[in-house]
């Protein structure tokens, strides 16, 4: 087995297509976008390339890719806590202890020469809305931009070294269901209040929304995380914009308080039901398949992408308001059965209290490994949100 670094436009190609390879005869993999994954990798298009370093590989074997992998310094999130540490993602491996080791020494070296003490994995080379996790069940067809693999993997990695560094999970809602009692009550008593307004986005006003959306998101996720980087106004623009071609008015919704945005919550159409048909490809003819699939294949399912609720409402049950404001709308259309909210931390009590309160079960399972490569350290998961 050899360890080949991708630098050519063939190898770029193969480290797209390896994935692909694998993959071929499980029924629920749904192929990413290559511009999506692409994007990543583009140093004029993701900005994290400004002042972070990236590196990827291919493992092949009698000339076939069996393998690939990319490690990477964020320097957002470097500093993060006090252990330095690297990422690294889009790991892809036959099911062989051996071929796996051999990619994570790799980006072991790698992050070791750059100074780093530690690398989490699988993580994205940029935000953590996408390719960030190792799925751990149920093994459904992956939504938009989220990663799917093989169960074998948590071997893989656990046998490495790598230890849980903290979980996501994803949750499940049936648009007919209704708010439980407690929730229903402070949601009517929130919709009572004149001094709240709650509306769905008119697209044709995207730049006033996006800074609504920033204002909000920095105020609700600033304290959240560790290494939170504010959204700047283009960055707001950018995300806004990014998802135009799928956005539908009345799943985007708002919340104000005295006119002043206090809430948001971002649901799309999850895509990947028509992004199965495409193969990956969306040029010319990928985007002709995309719309007649659009107005074809009935969408059914929803992905809450994100949404948030500044700090001084929070807890008064403004997620509820928001929730029941849209669903007065949708329910009579009977068009959207079910909404899966995006990826919430195990380290985040208090969100995963609010979600559950609204009616949300846990769905799926994903897992953020550590390596440190002290291996005398003592390790420490990610810490608790407020504690």
């Amino acid at each position: 087995m050899e360890i080949v670094e991708v630098n050519t436009p063939a190898l770029d190609r193969a480290f797209i297509q390896v994935q692909v390879d694998l993959y071929r005869s499980d029924k629920n993999y749904i192929r990413p976008l290559d511009q999506d994954v692409n994007h990543i990798f583009d140093p004029k298009k993701n900005k994290v390339f400004k002042d972070g370093q990236l590196k990827r590989w291919l493992l092949m074997h009698q000339g076939k890719a069996i393998g690939r992998v990319a490690a990477f310094l964020n320097p957002k999130t470097i500093s993060a806590g006090n252990i330095k540490a690297g990422g690294m993602g889009f790991f892809d491996c036959i099911d062989s202890q051996e071929a796996a080791n051999l990619l994570f020494d790799t980006c072991l070296n790698y992050l070791k020469g750059l100074g780093l003490e530690a690398m989490d994995g699988p993580v994205n080379f940029g935000e953590r809305d996408r390719f960030w996790g190792l799925l751990i069940g149920p093994y459904d067809p992956p939504t938009y931009l989220m990663n799917y693999n093989f169960p074998y993997y948590q071997q893989l990695f656990e046998n490495y070294g790598f230890q849980l560094y903290f979980k996501q999970f994803t949750f499940l809602r049936e648009f007919s269901a209704p708010l439980p009692d407690k929730y229903r009550l402070k949601a009517e008593r929130i919709a009572r209040d004149p001094m709240y307004a709650f509306s769905h986005v008119d697209s044709k006003h995207l730049d006033r929304y996006a800074e609504e959306f920033r204002k909000v998101y920095n105020e609700a996720w600033g304290n959240a995380y560790q290494g939170f980087n504010p959204l700047s106004s283009s960055q707001a623009k950018s995300v806004l914009k990014s998802l135009k071609p799928i956005m539908v008015d009345h799943l985007i919704w708002f919340g104000y308080y005295d006119h002043e945005p206090i809430s948001f919550m971002i649901i799309l159409p999850e895509m990947n039901r028509i992004f199965k048909n495409l193969h990956g490809q969306l040029n010319l003819w990928g985007k002709i398949k995309f719309m007649w699939y659009r107005y074809v294949v009935p969408i059914e399912h929803t992905y809450g992408m994100v949404f948030g609720v500044s700090p001084g409402h929070q807890r008064k049950g403004v997620e509820g308001a928001m929730i029941q404001s849209a669903a007065n709308l949708l329910q009579p259309l009977n068009r959207y059965k079910t909404l899966e909210l995006n990826w919430i931390g195990d380290f985040n009590p208090k969100m995963l209290h609010v979600v559950e309160n609204v009616g949300a079960r846990k769905y799926r399972t994903y897992h953020t490994y550590r390596y440190l490569f002290d291996r005398t350290r003592d390790f420490e998961r990610y810490p608790i949100v407020g504690a």
